[in-house]
């Protein structure tokens, strides 16, 4: 019996099929909303997401864009885009999104079809940079952890073969922050999608990430006095650089080997009243719950703290209203709550209920066996510098991979940081 996957792919298409034609391709789960052949020059994404407002017009060359929403369950609603372009080169790449991606990546989409690319992206089943479409819809989240990505994979390859009667040679993502989660997530859970994965710093443990986000934030909004403005930052980043320079054998202005800095900030500590230079005490305990890793009360580890050198951007203690709203957004999906009181937050106990509700979000399986089996290789990048995701949670999920395969596997997976 010929399998669904089969007749998914090569079932319908046995002759190449023109752009317009795409809209009348049928896939499961599939309504085609566009269908276009567009001239090169300049394209205007339509409006939208979570960066709102009038996208700018993006340079390419021609191709055919096609537009889909897919429904794998009833309460699902994932746009997705892939474009063909007329001078192929054969591979196909898929671009991340990021935060909780609720947009389509356009201006990704168009520097891979400039390269040649076939190229794919999902607005995750939903629009916005928060977690309100997780409200009282289950199967809209596990559409952003896994599904969405997933579909929008084996819909666009089926759309490459409709087009151009073959399918493509190589399959590549290429995401950052939630984009790296993506791509992790899909070598651990459908590593047949991709040949090779590019992830940079992978949000992969979103929800422990957003533990420690709150972890420093909530006690600087509970004190103002605590909170560090951008000033002050630039002071504490300054005194960091001028003491740990050199120590890479490089006087430049960058920490190639920020661990090896030991600066101690409470040489910063206001000797009397307050300037910009100095840090007063609830500021500097502020600043050493940065640089410090989230931990249960049993001192297991929940997410790596900063690395010397990131200070500049260190917005969770420069004081507000609320915590990011990015940070939020893995509670209020946890207790189905946009409302939840981030003011009652307890790293143990929300952390547990977090996981157990919305830990499937995470990426952190080790286990690669099934990616590697099939040739799949998978690069890692992360900057030292990364004020958003601690570049320590990259480098412990590495040395997971390697504890679980065992020995030596730099000939498929790799990690390079940057200063």
């Amino acid at each position: 019996m010929i399998s669904n996957v089969a007749i998914l792919l090569f079932g319908a298409v046995f002759a190449s099929t023109p752009c317009a034609g795409l809209k009348s391709v049928s896939l499961p789960n599939t309504t085609v909303m566009v269908a276009e052949s567009v001239p090169a020059g300049t394209f205007t994404p339509p409006s939208g997401g979570q960066r709102g407002g009038q996208p700018a017009a993006l340079a390419v060359p021609a191709f055919c864009r096609v537009a889909a929403i897919l429904r794998p369950t009833p309460d699902s609603e994932i746009e997705m885009e892939v474009w063909l372009p007329e001078n192929w080169n054969g591979k196909f790449q898929f671009v991340g999104g990021g935060g909780w991606a609720g947009v389509i990546s356009y201006p990704a989409m168009a520097a891979a079809l400039q390269e040649g690319y076939a190229a794919a992206s999902t607005d995750t089943g939903h629009k916005g940079g928060n977690a309100s479409f997780a409200i009282g819809h289950p199967e809209k989240v596990v559409d952003f952890a896994y599904r969405a990505v997933h579909e929008t994979a084996v819909k666009s390859k089926a759309f490459i073969t409709a087009h151009y009667d073959r399918g493509a040679r190589l399959s590549y993502w290429n995401g950052c922050s939630t984009g790296g989660r993506q791509g992790l997530m899909s070598a651990q859970r459908y590593p047949e999608d991709f040949d090779a994965i590019l992830a940079g710093a992978p949000a992969n443990y979103q929800t422990h990430l957003h533990t420690w986000d709150l972890s420093v934030a909530v006690p600087v909004l509970k004190d103002p006095a605590a909170a560090v403005s951008q000033a002050k930052a630039a002071a504490l980043n300054k005194a960091v650089v001028t003491a740990c320079d050199a120590r890479d054998g490089v006087k430049d202005g960058l920490l190639n080997e920020p661990r090896s800095c030991k600066f101690d900030p409470s040489t910063l500590l206001c000797k009397a009243g307050d300037d910009p230079g100095c840090l007063t005490p609830p500021q500097l305990e502020a600043v050493k719950r940065m640089y410090s890793p989230a931990k249960t009360k049993t001192g297991e580890l929940i997410f790596p703290g900063k690395e010397p050198g990131s200070e500049t951007g260190w917005n969770a203690i420069a004081g507000g209203q609320a915590p990011a709203g990015v940070s939020l957004g893995s509670f209020q999906a946890a207790y189905d709550n946009l409302q939840w009181d981030w003011r009652t937050f307890d790293v143990d106990r929300d952390m547990k209920f977090v996981d157990e509700k919305v830990g499937f979000i995470n990426a952190i399986n080790p286990d690669l066996s099934a990616f590697k089996a099939r040739g799949g290789k998978l690069i890692l990048y992360h900057g030292w510098n990364d004020t958003a995701i601690s570049p320590g949670n990259t480098i412990n999920y590495y040395s997971s991979v390697l504890a679980k395969m065992g020995g030596k596997q730099d000939n498929w997976i790799r990690l390079f940081m940057a200063p």
